[in-house]
């Protein structure tokens, strides 16, 4: 099918018009999903300045109720809550008629998987700085009682600069109501980077499958490989609980005995025995490069402001709105002309990192 078909398909000319009077020039697709496409775009600031741009286009004509009812709802009002200098930066959201499009920053340098395919296996001290970017944003949304639940190296972007941020939350939910965790019973992601609670099909902690699927990231970053090879989930489950997996010859004796110690840590088969990510962050293997060991202090007031919204939230029992009512209520924010509703707006005081992590966004 020629591309232009294909953008037929996602984006009318009347849409394509509406978002251009907004200064967003849609090009050409750079990735597919199942209600979902994603283009390579432009946002014309001004006459002088313009930035290259990632746009999802979800179209919800042909979603199933459940996705519409559920996981879209819980997708944007995750959008649009979370700010990290390590999770993709979303940047406008417009709804128009059936569609939604999603601006977020466009990742130069491609995905994890990408970068490993095309360079190999990543040395321990630039794992350790990436693993420690992307546990700083799963602290950050696990404080806000977030749970990403789709982690894998495909949903790690990298940026021009060579800093990671993590990306895709069309399963990510929140996890607690009046005080307690929220068991979930959804099967989510892909089988390699899945928990063994979730394999086996029981009620499990979203947060703690979160930190399996960073140490099956972690794994493959170090060693251009999964740990296991299984498309049967028996199999798998099998492997996970033996802890049948061994780091590949040709790195192990490459990698500390902290490096080892930490992946061996994350793929522990008993969810509750496993590290936090606040715990790795102070541990062992991050601290051989004491540059690491501080939140910067954006992280640290992000932090911050993410422990005071999960309180309040608790506190005024926000969980109980039924997931349709708050689809209803995102609909039912700010309208722009020709019907293009705007659902997040873009922060042109959007802060950047330290140095240390980005000379320049």
């Amino acid at each position: 099918m020629p591309a232009t078909e294909k953008f037929e398909l996602t984006a009318t000319q009347s849409d394509i018009a509406v978002l251009q009077e907004k200064g967003f020039i849609l090009e050409k697709i750079v990735g597919e999903g199942s209600y979902a496409k994603v283009f390579k775009a432009t946002h014309m600031v001004d006459e002088t300045r313009h930035t290259v741009m990632a746009c999802k286009v979800i179209d919800t004509a042909q979603a199933p109720r459940d996705y519409l009812t559920k996981f879209l709802p819980r997708e944007l009002d995750v959008l649009i809550r979370v700010n990290h200098p390590h999770i993709v930066h979303v940047s406008n959201i417009f709804q128009r008629r059936a569609k939604y499009f999603i601006f977020l920053r466009f990742a130069e340098n491609g995905d994890l998987l990408d970068f490993l395919t095309q360079n190999g296996a990543v040395p321990e001290n630039q794992s350790r700085l990436w693993m420690r970017q992307i546990l700083s944003g799963i602290h950050y949304i696990h404080t806000l009682n977030i749970a990403h639940r789709d982690l894998k190296c495909e949903n790690i972007l990298i940026t021009a600069n060579y800093n990671v941020k993590i990306t895709d939350f069309g399963f990510a939910r929140n996890v607690r109501q009046r005080d307690r965790d929220v068991l979930s019973e959804t099967y989510c992601g892909s089988l390699s980077y899945a928990a063994p609670e979730v394999l086996k099909g029981v009620p499990y902690l979203p947060k703690l499958a979160d930190m399996w699927s960073i140490g099956i990231i972690m794994y493959t970053m170090l060693n251009k490989a999964l740990p296991f090879n299984e498309t049967s989930v028996k199999k798998l489950y099998e492997k996970q609980v033996m802890r049948k997996w061994r780091f590949r010859t040709g790195v192990v004796n490459q990698l500390s005995s902290e490096c080892k110690l930490q992946v061996t840590q994350l793929m522990e088969p008993e969810a509750k025995a496993r590290p936090t990510a606040a715990s790795i962050f102070n541990g062992p293997w991050i601290a051989m490069d004491p540059r690491l060991t501080k939140l910067t202090f954006l992280e640290e007031s992000l932090l911050k402001q993410a422990q005071e919204e999960s309180q309040r939230r608790e506190m005024e029992h926000f969980e109980d709105e039924s997931e349709v009512e708050r689809l209803a209520e995102l609909r039912r924010k700010g309208r722009g002309k020709e019907g293009l509703k705007v659902l997040k707006n873009a922060d042109s005081n959007f802060a950047k990192s330290q140095p240390l992590f980005e000379e320049r966004e």
